[in-house]
């Protein structure tokens, strides 16, 4: 496949980089774990590419090696560490815009340019061949000075004051926040701090800023703050005290969520049918029953009976809601009776 020729060409440019003796032809096959045959393909194809490879005879071996004015860049970094900063742009793609995606762009430009052709052209390609596609996502282009101005209060432990829109009601209300820490998750950027207003720790989407600036008054992190442990127990990014969950999941969802990470916490049991049963320590029911309920009748929650209720009234108005028609429907039908 062409992903594993180019990471084994990628092998073997650092392998000949490293040994300004050469390498023989053999080393590279064991070190390769290839035929000698594909050691030769490789090395045409790096010569192809533009890459001084030379070969010299000693003891009756063939060495190959890079020309001595040949280098690998006058960069800090490994070509290991440079192409997972190039992965690493891809990963940061959902926040496209933003002062985290422009820096990393800006610091890969710089790492480029301290490249070879040869090399910079060989990388690209490589990068080319592993990628990582965002799932749905938030846009953030219009928010970089909303989102400097985080980093920056955070940084230096500086309050702010922010118009603030609330989710459930959309009302706007004024707050004065301690910010601790700006972190992403499920799609989202988000801010954690002490809120003034209620006086508590509390999780506000980034998105939902609609003005905010420095107040430039000090504050101090709590001393008892962990944000680990703050999101530890939450399944989304609403922190809540945790509770056992347990899920048992049909036979066609049983593959897809078995071999995902959904919490620390999970734990998955095998049931008759070929279903699974998933139970987790955690909080954030709102987050937890959205999640649920985009299995369908694929998911039954075996408790907490609390969250039970409520997925299957969920369940229940969905159902209420398909059973009438649609407006067009209706009007069909009633066309077709007159």
């Amino acid at each position: 496949m062409r992903g594993e020729q180019l990471a084994r060409q990628w092998q073997m440019i650092q392998r000949l980089a490293k040994s300004r003796a050469g390498v023989s032809l053999d080393d590279l096959a064991d070190d390769l774990e290839v035929v000698k045959r594909t050691v030769y393909r490789d090395l045409d194809a790096l010569m192809l590419a533009g890459f001084p490879v030379v070969s010299e005879k000693r003891d009756g071996r063939t060495h190959y090696r890079f020309l001595e004015t040949f280098r690998l860049g006058d960069v800090p970094f490994t070509p290991d560490e440079v192409l997972a900063l190039a992965f690493g742009e891809d990963l940061l793609r959902v926040l496209e815009g933003t002062v985290f995606h422009d820096s990393i762009r800006s610091a890969l430009a710089k790492i480029r340019a301290g490249l070879g052709p040869e090399l910079g052209e060989y990388l690209e390609r490589l990068g080319d061949s592993f990628r990582v596609l965002p799932g749905p996502h938030k846009s953030y282009a219009h928010l970089r000075e909303t989102i400097r101005t985080l980093n920056e209060a955070v940084i230096a432990e500086k309050s702010v004051k922010m118009r603030y829109r609330t989710g459930r009601t959309g009302s706007v209300s004024q707050r004065v926040l301690d910010p601790y820490r700006v972190w992403y998750r499920s799609g989202g950027l988000y801010v954690v701090g002490h809120d003034h207003k209620s006086g508590e720790l509390r999780t506000f989407a980034v998105d939902r800023i609609r003005e905010i600036e420095s107040t430039g008054e000090p504050f101090r992190v709590a001393d008892d703050f962990d944000f680990e442990a703050y999101i530890g127990s939450s399944f989304g990014v609403i922190a809540e005290p945790a509770t056992t969950v347990r899920i048992r999941f049909d036979k066609r969802w049983a593959d897809y969520v078995a071999e995902r990470t959904w919490h620390p916490s999970q734990e998955i049991a095998k049931r008759p049918g070929g279903r699974i049963e998933l139970t987790m320590e955690v909080g954030g029911t709102a987050d937890l029953r959205t999640w649920i309920l985009s299995f369908g009748d694929g998911a039954e929650v075996l408790e907490p009976a609390s969250l039970r209720r409520e997925v299957a009234a969920e369940l229940a108005k969905a159902a209420a809601r398909y059973a009438k028609p649609t407006t067009r429907t209706a009007r069909k039908r009633a066309s077709a009776r007159d």
